[in-house]
């Protein structure tokens, strides 16, 4: 039985499992995106996601441990050395995982992408370009608004007591979606 066992052993030995997570997570540290299963980018996003972690404290004992998971030189090299400096401001979640609408041709296993977030430049630049577009405060009450005019502010609450009020005096009554600038505009007409 395999009772609360949640890896997914993927059909292979546990040498055999290892191995493969090594090298798919070096691939992965060099090219910054692989194309893998989905089931494969899942294990490999447990398996990687950790180390990735521990790229963020650059001591010695870190890098013999990573050094223990990985064997590759040029793969922690340039998980210290560039890698680390742009995941350093991010608490977790280095990786996403992106699916892909064709299955493999010859089995069609469900195919996926795996990427390390802070290097996909396409999802950056529309982030950022998401962040420099002005952003507009659209209200839910219709009519139309004075030009320049700045938004009206929400009611305090959605029910309105009317009081009746003489008619000799100032007061004036808004038909609904008049703004007071509407109003205003109409009397010095």
């Amino acid at each position: 039985m395999r009772h609360g066992k949640k890896d997914n052993h993927l059909g292979r030995t546990t040498a055999h499992r290892s191995a493969m997570l090594s090298n798919l997570a070096i691939s992965l540290i060099l090219h910054k995106r692989i194309t893998t299963t989905t089931a494969k980018a899942k294990e490999l996003r447990k398996y990687v996601e950790p180390i990735l972690t521990r790229s963020k404290d650059d001591t010695t004992h870190s890098r013999r441990i990573v050094f223990a998971e990985l064997q590759n030189k040029e793969a922690i090299k340039e998980l210290y050395g560039e890698v680390a400096g742009k995941i350093a401001g991010r608490p977790g979640g280095y990786t996403r995982i992106i699916k892909l609408s064709a299955g493999r041709a010859g089995d069609n296993a469900d195919m996926c992408v795996i990427e390390l977030v802070d290097y996909n430049e396409a999802m950056l630049e529309a982030k950022s370009a998401g962040e420099a577009k002005a952003t507009t405060r659209r209200s839910r009450r219709g009519g139309k608004k004075a030009e320049g005019a700045a938004p009206a502010a929400p009611a305090a609450s959605t029910t309105q007591v009317e009081t009746s009020a003489p008619a000799d005096t100032a007061t004036e009554t808004l038909k609904e979606g008049e703004t007071r600038e509407d109003k205003t505009e109409e009397s010095a007409s």
